[in-house]
């Protein structure tokens, strides 16, 4: 198949989105960040928005337009679906029983997890209580998601899971204290907002049946569902706050991320199956109808472009087709609704089908490694046309974020009884854990490329081949004497420290990500694979001992680094506590913990009870 005029052509098209990327700045998408502005270097990225201070401007109150009837009424509101619902397929593998000495280690790495997550609360406690973050090397804070305390409401079903009460109960009492009618901040995240506070609230409240904490969801539900009040009722997704208390009337983007507009459907479904009001139903039914309309009619049937135009509803123009960053928790949303709702809405497993059957055979390949060992990765597609006839191009790469592709896929196998769908996640989580391996730091990067293999089924070795891929990526430029191209490139693996098999790393940070250890969880419950404990308990331990602080721990600039350690960005995330250590926490725990024939999580790792016979 011809290149699509390989140089300027996919240059300018990853251009477009740079440009986009740099305008939006999606915290999914903390890796997207500059990977598409350059193939080599790594760029580093270190936010530093200190909003806590006495130069911060004063908060703006939403309360009067929330109390005001919407500019752009719903003329047909949509009503949950009714009936019973279906016995889906059993999703968690039967453990059997569990030999003493398995159990003393499993205990003891549980333990060790907890240890870690408690000294990153007691600091957060103490030195950045109610502030989004904790800046974890010099103990300072910041507000990064409107200044509502999201570590704290990130962790709130963490502390709960984890046996952690007394805890739980006192960020409890200052949540409800929260206030989500007012921020200084003008541009408030939908997406970002929705998983952490929304479903923060909504998995605390579903595990520990405080009113108190549906009290708040209920009230975060009301502040985003103002972000829809537009005429064709999709949402801001960059949602200016205070143009909104000013009344002022507001249209949605004509151009925003697939992520952000297509990932409410756990949350606002789940908020109206608890409180009776079919609105946030109807809000997110709104914009999953229409993408399930021009899901066979966008340039890659199938799948949904990375940027769509919200405002003219047109989801399949653009030409750039991924299950990563920017598209990532759309796909991932759809066999989870599916097992939210017990299969009563069955457009979601229609649409997740639909959509596994193109990224499948378009997306995934088969990377070429030193080990030739078995696995898969998902990259970028980039769509266009010779001669009037399509042509695709596929950009390998791994990304430490689409690593959730290996449990989305397995889980989602589970529910619509595909076995293939299973054994692909396999393949992708064996993918993500042979990255970890491969790093002598023991920590996959943020985003690296491989060479694909020609044949899915086999791939032998091939040095030479790697290494002029190397000169090619880098942008050295190939020439007719090999020798010399050979020798180009032992200098570039030597300078950029590449370990064999990857092509390059343009973003060699990690920044606590969940991904990885999300799919070896999912995995782990699914199949019962006894070697993957281990491979978890690896993982631990590298990303623990090179991001721990004295306080808590920091996300690290360049996992590359062959001596000492990496140099730290002074960041923690809340899905560190809220998602990273829970799932780890997870893994070493009693499968009937968090069960999920009983639960489904959220993008943040926030469990929901699913709708069951």
């Amino acid at each position: 198949m011809p290149p699509l005029a390989r140089r300027w052509g996919a240059a300018l098209l990853i251009a477009c989105v740079t440009c986009f990327i740099l305008f939006t700045s999606h915290r999914n998408l903390e890796l997207a960040r500059l990977r598409f502005s350059s193939s080599s270097g790594s760029s580093a990225i270190v936010h530093d928005n200190h909003e806590t201070g006495p130069e911060s401007p004063p908060p703006v109150s939403i309360r009067d337009r929330l109390q005001k009837p919407p500019q752009y009424p719903v003329t047909h509101m949509r009503q949950l679906p009714s009936g019973t619902p279906s016995r889906l397929p059993t999703v968690q593998a039967t453990f059997g029983p569990e030999s003493d000495n398995d159990r003393k280690v499993r205990l003891e790495r549980q333990a060790a997890v907890k240890d870690a997550f408690l000294r990153c609360w007691n600091s957060y406690r103490t030195k950045a209580w109610l502030s989004d973050e904790l800046e974890p090397v010099n103990g300072g804070r910041k507000d990064t998601f409107g200044g509502w305390g999201a570590t704290l409401v990130d962790s709130l079903d963490t502390l709960w899971i984890m046996g952690l009460k007394d805890q739980f109960y006192e960020a409890v009492a200052a949540a409800a204290n929260i206030s989500f009618e007012a921020t200084s901040r003008a541009e408030i995240n939908v997406f970002e907002t929705n998983i952490r506070y929304l479903g923060g609230f909504l998995a605390a409240y579903d595990l520990s049946g405080d009113k108190r904490l549906l009290q708040k969801a209920k009230e975060v539900g009301e502040v985003l569902y103002l972000a829809f009040d537009t005429p064709n009722r999709m949402p801001q997704t960059r949602w200016n706050f205070h143009d909104a208390a000013r009344g002022e009337r507001q249209v949605a983007p004509d151009a925003v991320l697939l992520a952000e507009i297509g990932s409410f459907s756990l949350e606002f479904i789940r908020l109206s199956m608890l409180t009776g009001d079919p609105k946030w139903f109807d809000a997110v039914q709104n914009i999953m109808e229409a993408l399930q309309k021009q899901q066979q009619k966008t340039r890659l049937p199938g799948m949904w472009p990375v940027v769509v135009d919200a405002r003219r509803q047109d989801f399949g123009r653009h030409n750039q087709y991924t299950l990563g960053a920017m598209a990532d928790s759309l796909y991932e949303y759809l066999p989870k609704t599916h097992a939210l709702v017990g299969g009563l809405l069955p457009m979601y497993a229609d649409m997740y089908k639909a959509s596994m059957d193109t990224a499948i055979r378009y997306n995934l390949f088969r990377p070429m490694l030193p080990d030739q060992k078995d696995v898969l990765m998902t990259g970028m597609v980039l769509v266009g046309s010779e001669n009037g006839r399509r042509v695709t191009q596929l950009r390998p790469e791994g990304q430490h974020l689409a690593c959730f592709t290996g449990g989305m896929l397995a889980l989602g196998g589970k529910l619509v009884q595909n076995d293939t769908h299973v054994h692909k996640g396999e393949q992708l989580m064996d993918g993500c854990v042979w990255a970890y391996k491969s790093i002598p730091l023991g920590i996959m990067p943020e985003v690296f490329h491989v060479l694909p293999c020609d044949s899915t089924d086999h791939c032998p070795w091939d040095e030479e081949k790697w290494k002029l891929a190397v000169v090619d990526e880098a942008g050295w430029g190939l020439t007719e004497n090999k020798e010399n191209d050979l020798h180009k490139a032992d200098r570039i693996i030597n300078y950029k420290r590449l370990p064999k098999g990857f092509v390059s790393i343009p973003d060699a940070r990690y920044i606590l990500r969940p991904e990885a250890i999300e799919s070896v969880f999912l995995l782990y419950r699914i199949t019962g694979r006894r070697d993957l404990p281990d491979s978890a308990w690896a993982m631990f331990e590298a990303i623990d001992s090179n991001t721990r602080t004295e306080l808590a721990n920091s996300a690290l600039l360049d996992v590359t680094v062959k001596e000492g350690k990496s140099p730290m960005s002074h960041s923690m995330e809340s899905f560190w506590l809220g998602e990273t250590l829970k799932y780890f926490y997870l893994m070493f725990s009693e499968s009937d913990l968090i069960n999920l024939d009983e639960y489904v999580f959220n993008t943040e790792a926030h469990p929901f009870k699913r709708l069951v016979p």
